[in-house]
């Protein structure tokens, strides 16, 4: 099993609440990690059909005649459970009764707010990152896993990743998207998804995606909602501030996935990618969303953004995750650095009050040096976790 950075934070979770819920895109994991982590539960999957009827058919002896320590997966599938085991663990007064998890994340969430609010610890896992994928695979480098991405069975199973990602939105639309997009929206839905991945690393306009698309705003809106709700894409906000400066109010799209987002863009090879126009935007995506898994697999709740004003100063991320230690990063994907990838780091450190030792520019570069007004980190240091000298 590949070793995942989560893994100390889901014990504590156990520890500090009676029931831990594990949230997270479709294969990327959460099963597999939570049997190893909990190896005395009781495992049952909600999926097998027999036991989802229990479940359904008698929600109080499916939860009250077995032990204290659940393991449930796919709970979404039988949401009258959710009230006993609100009682069973209130009864019992424990920590760590309940596991939880499923891949209709939005459906799980919903069961959980009307029944186990203030009870339940959420986890989210997401793919692997860089240096998971590394410990699976020693030999990988950044270009690889930009490409591949990832999820973990394209580093237990040696199989083309395009072949992967054709089943698994196959997958992802026949089993969480059909119950809630009408049958004859299916395809147009598959169509938004594409549309949506040539838009990654733009300003969000559902106007145009719409439009493109053939639906109503309307209904690229709630599609929206359901492609962040299952971990296929989130969208990160810019920066606010009370001062007049005129900034920008749009957030801009991502995909948790590069492997995905590259296999929607049309990209069939590392070399493909790296010859694209669309390499900086999906390079820029791979430092966000790692940062992001970071925050996430440390149990910090991530705080990011990007910066924009009228005049066109733009840093790609503002990291406040740490209020003590707000970091700008402004990301290029060419493997030369030239001093001007600073300029607009230096405008907006000197705004904001972030030291040059907590401005960085991550490019594909090897080497790593401080200049006047930032740090330059070759991104497969900074995905590997190793710490920036200060400039």
């Amino acid at each position: 099993m590949i070793p995942r950075e989560v893994s100390p934070l889901l014990r504590n979770m156990s520890r500090w609440f009676p029931v831990l819920s594990v949230t997270g895109p479709r294969q990327s994991g959460k099963s597999t990690i939570l049997k190893d982590q909990f190896p005395d539960y009781e495992y049952l999957n909600l999926e097998t059909r027999n036991l989802r009827i229990s479940a359904q058919e008698d929600p109080v002896g499916f939860i009250h005649g077995r032990g204290e320590h659940l393991f449930i997966d796919e709970a979404q599938y039988a949401p009258e459970i959710f009230a006993e085991i609100q009682a069973a663990s209130d009864e019992r007064g424990s920590m760590g009764q309940y596991v939880l998890s499923g891949s209709q994340n939005f459906l799980l969430l919903h069961r959980i707010d009307e029944s186990l609010a203030g009870r339940v610890g959420v986890v989210q896992l997401l793919p692997l990152s860089y240096a998971e994928a590394s410990t699976a695979e020693t030999n990988i480098n950044l270009d690889d896993f930009m490409f591949r991405g990832g999820y973990p069975h394209l580093y237990e199973v040696d199989m083309p990743p395009n072949l992967y990602f054709r089943s698994y939105i196959t997958t992802y639309v026949q089993r969480d998207v059909s119950g809630l997009v009408s049958p004859e929206n299916l395809t147009a839905f598959r169509t938004f998804l594409r549309l949506c991945a040539h838009s990654a690393g733009q300003l969000l306009n559902i106007a145009h995606l719409a439009a493109e698309a053939g639906i109503t705003y309307k209904t690229a809106k709630a599609w929206l909602s359901l492609l962040e709700s299952s971990y296929i894409l989130f969208l990160l906000p810019p920066y606010a501030s009370n001062a007049r400066k005129r900034l920008t109010k749009t957030p801009k799209l991502y995909f948790h996935d590069t492997g995905l987002l590259s296999y929607l863009l049309g990209l069939t090879s590392v070399e493909r990618l790296l010859e694209s126009d669309r390499r900086g935007d999906v390079f820029e995506n791979l430092i966000i969303e790692e940062t992001l898994k970071r925050h996430l697999n440390a149990g910090v709740e991530p705080q990011l953004c990007f910066y924009r004003d009228s005049n066109g100063v733009e840093v790609d991320l503002v990291d406040m995750s740490d209020p003590q230690k707000t970091t700008l990063i402004e990301i290029k994907s060419g493997q030369t650095a030239r001093g001007t990838f600073a300029r607009h780091l230096s405008t907006v450190g000197n705004e904001l009050g972030v030291a040059p030792q907590r401005r960085y520019v991550v490019y594909r570069g090897g080497e790593e040096f401080a200049s006047r007004d930032a740090v330059f980190l070759p991104a497969q240091h900074y995905l590997s976790g190793g710490e920036p000298r200060e400039a």
